[in-house]
């Protein structure tokens, strides 16, 4: 788990990305999220290099060529290691080569990245819930998705 200081910079290439895209067919946050997920991006790109790339399958391409579609959640403060990290059963058919993952503080100071999986290894790991489930937290999940661990992550592929 990497800490990162978001920077003024980070943010407004976020806000230009997330005023042009609008809101996604199945977006949970109804478009609220696209902010804070683009500042994850700039996160991702930061500890990992390469070139971002918008599209519907990846958000970075390395430069080994491989594809990463980057999973962010906004929080209030630092992650822990049992905290789960989430694929919507809606992006499972993305054609992405691995998923990173990462967190945004609510108020845009910092971000974690947590780390990465290839696609089939978080299939793998990952438990399945379904709409309306609780969690053992409490959570009533909004959608049906796919669950693994932060500490299931790997710094690198």
């Amino acid at each position: 788990m990497i800490e990162v200081e978001i920077t003024t910079k980070m943010i407004d290439n976020a806000r230009v990305k997330a005023k042009k895209l609008g809101t996604l067919r199945n977006s949970i946050t109804n478009g609220g999220g696209n902010l804070i997920g683009f500042i994850g991006e700039e996160i991702t790109q930061h500890c990992l290099g390469g070139e971002l790339s918008n599209t519907y399958d990846y958000d970075l391409v390395l430069d080994d060529g491989t594809t990463i579609d980057v999973k962010t959640k906004a929080t209030n403060s630092p992650p822990r290691y049992n905290y789960a990290c989430t694929v919507p059963a809606y992006n499972t058919r993305q054609e992405c080569d691995a998923y990173a993952f990462v967190r945004v503080k609510r108020d845009l100071t910092v971000g974690w990245y947590l780390g990465l999986l290839r696609k089939e290894d978080f299939f793998d790991v990952a438990e399945h819930f379904k709409k309306g489930e609780l969690d053992d937290s409490g959570f009533i999940y909004k959608s049906d998705c796919y669950e693994a661990k932060i500490l299931d992550l790997q710094d690198k592929i």
